[in-house]
């Protein structure tokens, strides 16, 4: 006896939309955390911030890898993954967005987010050989079109300049970061929060080592000022983040998984405007509707 009911093979699968409330949620915590960190600044330096983020955001993950039972790295190659991972991530990237959002609108600073998949692609042709189709190389252009487009407007100033140089930054290293997550293969090895919980406590390390030579300590006040967008900054938005991105990297392809970045400019514009005031000029936000367009192009790519 043969079953009539038979699977449709348009049928959604479950997990997709599970990825895509991953990404969801994570561009929203990521888009608040722009408004968040600008209000923290206030009371620290850039760089500062970043180091106390990662020292806030470690010891949390600790509690919940230790609770769950999670196994750290064993081998060389799992540390060396968790390293260079680290490194781009959490350590580089994290830094520069700092520094980016210090001389940058929270908006704008989101915006430029949004050229971190353009980046996962072109790093992703390199090293993963996820080459894309005519449609994908069409997005790459859109999008790369876009972010010259928000830049333009902010180029008249020398600290919006540097701003904007920082944030590229950023995204660069971010998207390194989320090309080694796919090319590694021992960090698949590891669960993706102990990954993140390894990689955090690497980045304080660091991050700690490096205020000192650069700025300052003593410009940090540890007020309700600081501490209240810190907590969010370092738990919702560092470890809950990057936990969730981690996943959606298992998930998804390397490009794809990246495009939780054209998501929060929108979140990041929302908050910088209902919270800060944030108004931006029309190029400028035509060039942030290229730059999500291109990924949201790049992202539906067959290839």
């Amino acid at each position: 006896m043969t079953n009539s009911r038979k699977l449709n093979p348009k049928t959604p699968n479950p997990s997709d939309f599970v990825t895509i409330g991953l990404v969801v949620l994570t561009a929203l915590l990521i888009g608040l955390n722009y408004t968040v960190m600008k209000s923290a600044l206030d009371h620290t330096s850039p760089l500062a911030l970043a180091a106390l983020r990662a020292t806030v955001g470690a010891p949390f993950l600790w509690v919940v890898a230790i609770a769950r039972r999670e196994r750290l790295p064993s081998t060389r190659q799992q540390w060396l993954a968790v390293w260079w991972i680290s490194l781009s991530i959490t350590t580089i990237s994290s830094g520069f967005l700092v520094l980016a959002i210090s001389r940058l609108s929270p908006g704008l600073s989101a915006m430029l987010s949004a050229t971190m998949p353009l980046f996962t692609a072109i790093i992703a042709v390199a090293l993963l050989a996820e080459r894309p189709g005519r449609r994908g190389y069409t997005g790459l252009f859109i999008g790369l079109l876009g972010a010259v487009f928000i830049a333009i407007p902010a180029l008249g100033s020398g600290n919006t300049t540097l701003g904007i140089v920082f944030s590229l930054i950023s995204g660069i290293s971010w998207a390194l970061g989320a090309v080694l997550n796919k090319r590694l293969p021992a960090a698949l090895e590891i669960s993706p929060l102990m990954l993140v919980t390894c990689q955090i406590s690497l980045s304080a390390l660091c991050l700690h080592a490096v205020v000192p030579i650069i700025e300052t300590w003593s410009d940090t006040d540890l007020s309700w000022g600081l501490v209240v967008p810190l907590l969010y900054a370092s738990i919702p938005s560092l470890a809950i983040t990057f936990v969730l991105f981690a996943t959606v990297l298992r998930r998804a392809p390397a490009i794809q998984g990246a495009a939780v970045a054209y998501l929060t400019p929108f979140f990041g514009v929302v908050f910088g405007w209902f919270l800060l005031g944030d108004r931006f000029s029309l190029v400028e936000l035509c060039g942030g509707g290229l730059v999500i367009g291109g990924v949201a192009v790049l992202s539906t790519d067959p290839r």
